[in-house]
């Protein structure tokens, strides 16, 4: 027979276990709450600086509260495991379904500045998906994980985006929209280093073009190049090392704790880059916009192909706003061209255009007719 005061201390406990699930079914609630202001805003669901932080803030807790902090933070990743499940779970159950956006890079990086600037304020949501690289961002897309992806295609200082045009060049998705988006690089540092301290400064390989004449100047700073802006950010504070600094978004600095060292250090004041929106099925745009068409193709091999192409474009007045060339995979010395032109590819001077120039090619493909981004406002 089970001793009296043990079945109270039982029954104690058991009230205590209702207690703690109650509390955590509205830690759950709540937990959806959050859900919508990060689809309101256009926030990633991981958060691994707040998530940091909360892990800390509960050792703490732990030790004043004489319990062992390691078992507690293990039992608190379990929990915000649980809650990031529940978020996504709220978001499938919703009548309107959240856009699922990839882009490369972390929070703070300038895709997903540019990312939160096009879908913040969306109707239903936006949910950002970020991957290291951009083959990963667009694999989401035609894995159908994501619904569509963000991607730098070129900047005004550096040029174009080679993973980009290449990723466009594979095809299975196509380009519904283009953003521009002004880009203010800066140098950050941990907090109380001054310039004279740092030697090796990191950053996405196209940072580190667009700030080439700021490094010039200062010949103690080595480049060393990262996969990402705000990865970067994110390293010099893991390091925590004097010597390193990052360029990357003021933004960024502000996530990882960082200190800006100097602003605007990217060569040229206009810094800006153009994004594409990708996805696996092509998007009508309305009547009367103002829209653009990008090409791909390969040329004939005979003399004079590519200036065939453009005087046929210019025959029939269409106005090309940019090309790039890429070399051809697997064909050593041969290359693809990418044209980007004013109009859609449905119109007559376009469609007769596209008609006129197959002939000098072996591959001709549109890879998407969109909205022409205004450079003043990003849209």
């Amino acid at each position: 027979m089970t001793p009296p005061d043990l079945e109270e201390t039982r029954a104690a406990i058991e009230a205590l276990d209702r207690r703690l699930l109650a509390l955590l079914k509205e830690r759950m609630t709540l937990s959806e709450a959050i859900a919508r202001g990060k689809l309101d805003t256009a926030t990633p669901f991981r958060d691994p600086i707040r998530e940091d932080q909360v892990i800390e803030r509960v050792r703490h807790l732990a030790v004043e509260l004489k319990l062992d902090p390691h078992e507690i933070e293990r039992l608190y990743r379990l929990i915000m495991e649980m809650s990031i499940a529940r978020q996504q779970a709220f978001v499938h159950a919703l009548e309107t379904v959240p856009l699922r956006v990839a882009y490369q890079g972390i929070e703070g990086a300038f895709s997903h500045l540019a990312a939160q600037r096009r879908y913040g304020g969306r109707p239903g949501g936006a949910l950002l998906l970020g991957f290291d690289t951009f083959r990963g961002a667009v694999a989401a897309v035609t894995s159908g994980a994501a619904d569509v992806a963000l991607l730098p295609v070129e900047n005004t200082t550096a040029g174009g985006v080679s993973d980009t045009y290449d990723l466009l060049g594979e095809g299975n998705v196509t380009i519904n929209a283009e953003v521009v988006s002004l880009i203010e690089h800066c140098l950050l540092a941990m907090p109380g280093v001054v310039l004279e301290d740092v030697r090796i400064v990191l950053s996405h390989p196209q940072a580190l073009a667009q700030c080439e004449e700021y490094l010039a100047a200062r010949p103690w700073l080595a480049a060393r190049a990262e996969f990402d802006t705000a990865g970067s950010a994110r390293r010099v504070r893991d390091a925590n090392d004097r010597t390193l600094a990052a360029i990357a978004s003021e933004s960024a600095g502000r996530v990882y704790g960082l200190a800006v060292l100097a602003r605007g250090i990217q060569t040229q004041r206009g810094n800006y880059t153009r994004f594409v929106e990708i996805a696996r099925e092509a998007a009508p745009v309305a009547d009367g916009v103002l829209c653009k068409t990008s090409l791909l193709l390969v040329l004939s091999d005979h003399p004079g192909a590519l200036g065939e192409v453009l005087a046929r474009f210019s025959a029939r007045g269409v106005n090309l706003t940019r090309i790039e060339s890429r070399p051809l995979p697997g064909t050593p010395w041969q290359y693809r061209f990418f044209l980007d032109l004013e109009g859609h590819a449905a119109s007559a001077p376009v469609s007769a255009a596209i008609g006129d120039v197959r002939p000098l090619t072996v591959d001709l493909r549109v890879l998407g007719t969109y909205p022409k981004a205004d450079a003043a406002t990003g849209g």
